[in-house]
């Protein structure tokens, strides 16, 4: 506000200045205006006895007539006037010319230079950096104090994350009470990184230690240090810390900092690499031969392993934070926090909604609420129900429905088997998740999906799941070869053959899950050079391994094919029972299929209605899509009471 105000001020002057000028310009070659009167008619009125009275400045005869008309005429230089209107009895009034005043003559000849100087002095300033832009400014940290003018975050709008949160604490009772740690010995962390999968919370938990601290807190992002100039971002690395100590103590956040703190020593592209001495300057601000007591450093970054093992060390970085994906009780805590706002109809259990969430980041979770939302408020429900939040849930997970895809009947039939492959499969061997939903209607890239849900967070994979997961993977390939023939086969499972081949591969070279190969890790080195790793890249391996490595994927893959074939072969009549269900309603949940294997056709609210013909591929409550005279309201749809 103050930058804003002085460069205001600034031009505010300028402008009066040039006004200045002007009007000195102006007052100096103003003239008296000239009537219409000539030199030569003024003589003949003269002459002719017209005129009554003159006045005469210099060479300005200002006049009136004997009708009263007023005059303005101008002498040439030598002309016998005077005499002439003596000889007609003219009234002649004689004036001194009007001296100009000290500050006119002095403004006149100085303003041009001090205009000049000050536009100079100005632009001069600007690019040294007195403006935010100039081009000498490039040098300036662009570092930012936040205020809780910007949205106040404290510890309790961070939930799922207590570990993380726990430290971050300690990091903000120090800074409150420094002797109670300092009287055994301990001094304050220099540096805690912030590490963990994207949307998990990480910048979050760093602005809810600005709401806590009660110190400056400074926010800065890992790409604003280096720019197109050599030497801009050590040259921002240093103001900025510079502007740390004169706050002292404060904190400073660097968001992604991977941007600027890759591991050194690539090289390519020759020449001088500004990202590194950008890092270097970092280094040696964090722990270098100045102490920076009272500046604490916190840094965010989602790819811990490109980072350079010098900034990673005690005495830059003391903590590494790890700010996991939230657990079951965990994400119950984040979906609390997300729905303070939100209305919510009574059949809403967030902890069937954290149950069925595995795997849900934080953002994760903060989407599928405000899906939820959305989906209730473009249905005009005074609440959110259960029924938006499994909507969004399936949206998020499996894509958005394509409602306008129209696909033929045999389209149609085909995935509806092949999709039906999958769920007998899910429904029949060990060691799969229980399936939560299957569907023939198209969803994002896909024409159908089998989605399958853990009851549990899991943390390992095992061999059995691995070999289940690529039984499953070929049931649906299998069922259109055993359906329709080798002749018919789409290229629809080309996902399924991708993801199968990526797991077997997985099996052999990276888990040690081949007693062929043995415990040994084959896996290439596939690391970027450009993020600082080896140039050349190794195979750890001879043309005979790599040749016995082809041999146990296939054998993988074929023993999953075999699998889901005895499978479908031996539950047949459960499979074609899914796949005509999937035909009629298009979209069935775990309950329903487990139903279809006991012989239970599905029970929708409307079956006891009359019959319509089948739905087309938007998905409706049953085969009709209308409810009956006397059901119900829909849940989040009562009236609402008058007021």
């Amino acid at each position: 506000m103050n930058g804003n105000f002085r460069n205001f001020a600034i031009w505010l002057v300028i402008l009066f200045m040039l006004m200045g000028l002007f009007q000195v310009f102006q007052s100096s070659t103003r003239t008296m205006s000239v009537g219409e009167k000539s030199y030569s008619q003024f003589m003949s009125d003269v002459d002719a006895g017209r005129v009554s009275s003159v006045t005469i400045t210099n060479d300005i005869v200002s006049g009136v007539l004997q009708d009263g008309t007023r005059f303005d005429t101008v002498i040439p230089d030598g002309a016998d006037v005077v005499s002439r209107l003596e000889t007609q009895n003219v009234s002649i009034t004689a004036r001194a010319p009007e001296s100009s005043p000290f500050w006119s003559i002095l403004l006149s000849s100085w303003l041009p230079f001090i205009v000049i100087i000050g536009v100079w002095f100005f632009f001069i300033r600007q690019m040294q950096g007195g403006g935010r832009g100039g081009a000498m400014g490039f040098g300036k940290s662009r570092a930012k104090l936040l205020t809780e003018t910007q949205g106040k975050v404290t510890f309790e709008d961070v939930a799922g994350v207590d570990e993380a949160k726990q430290d971050l604490e300690e990091i903000v009772e120090f800074l409150r009470d420094p002797g109670k740690f300092q009287r055994l010995g301990g001094r304050i962390p220099r540096g805690v990184l912030l590490v963990g999968p994207p949307g998990t919370g990480k910048t979050l938990l760093a602005r809810s230690v600005a709401g806590e601290a009660n110190v400056p807190f400074f926010t800065i992002s890992g790409s604003d240090f280096v720019e197109m100039f050599v030497g801009v971002g050590a040259s921002r690395v240093r103001d900025m810390f510079e502007q740390a100590k004169k706050n002292a103590p404060c904190i400073i956040f660097i968001d992604e900092i991977d941007a600027v703190g890759r591991q050194r020593g690539a090289g390519l592209g020759g020449g001088n690499d500004e990202r590194e001495q950008t890092l270097n300057q970092l280094l040696v601000e964090m722990d270098g031969f100045e102490a920076n007591e009272g500046i604490i450093l916190i840094a965010a970054t989602n790819r811990p392993d490109v980072l350079d093992p010098a900034l990673l060390r005690p005495g830059r970085f003391d903590r590494q934070v790890v700010v996991p994906n939230p657990d079951v009780s965990g994400r119950e805590k984040v979906l609390k926090v997300h729905v303070r706002k939100v209305p919510l109809a009574p059949d809403v259990d967030l902890k069937v909604l954290a149950r069925g969430t595995p795997g849900f980041s934080g953002a994760d979770l903060m989407n599928l609420v405000n899906e939820a939302a959305l989906m209730a408020a473009r249905k005009n429900k005074r609440f959110v129900t259960h029924q938006e939040f499994e909507d969004a849930k399936d949206k998020i997970m499996m894509g958005a429905e394509r409602r306008t895809m129209a696909m033929t009947d045999d389209e149609k039939k085909l995935t509806a088997y092949h999709e039906a492959g999958h769920a007998i499969i899910a429904l029949k061997v060990a060691g799969i998740d229980p399936i939560h939903k299957a569907t023939i209607i198209p969803r994002g890239r896909a024409l159908g999906m089998v989605m399958t849900l853990p009851e549990n967070d899991t943390y390992s994979f095992s061999r059995e799941k691995a070999l289940a997961r690529l039984t499953m993977l070929f049931g649906g390939r299998e069922a259109e070869i055993i359906k329709f023939g080798p002749a018919k086969v789409t290229s629809g499972a080309s996902g399924d053959i991708q993801m199968a081949t990526s797991l077997a591969r997985s099996m052999v070279m990276e888990w040690g899950m081949s007693e062929r190969l043995g415990r040994v890790r084959y896996k290439s080195n596939d690391q970027e050079v450009f993020l600082g790793h080896s140039v050349t890249q190794s195979t750890n391996m001879s043309d005979e391994t790599a040749k016995l490595i082809d041999q146990e994927v296939r054998k993988l893959i074929e023993d999953g094919e075999a699998s889901a074939r005895d499978i479908l072969t031996t539950y047949h009549d459960q499979w074609e029972a899914i796949a005509q269900a999937l035909l009629e309603y298009e979209t069935l949940t775990g309950d329903e299929l487990r139903a279809l294997m006991d012989g239970k056709q599905p029970i929708r609210p409307d079956d006891s209605g009359p019959a319509v013909p089948k739905a087309t591929g938007v998905p409706t409550a049953g085969k009709s899509g209308k409810k009956r005279p006397d059901a119900p309201p829909e849940p989040g749809m009562e009236p609402q009471p008058e007021s």
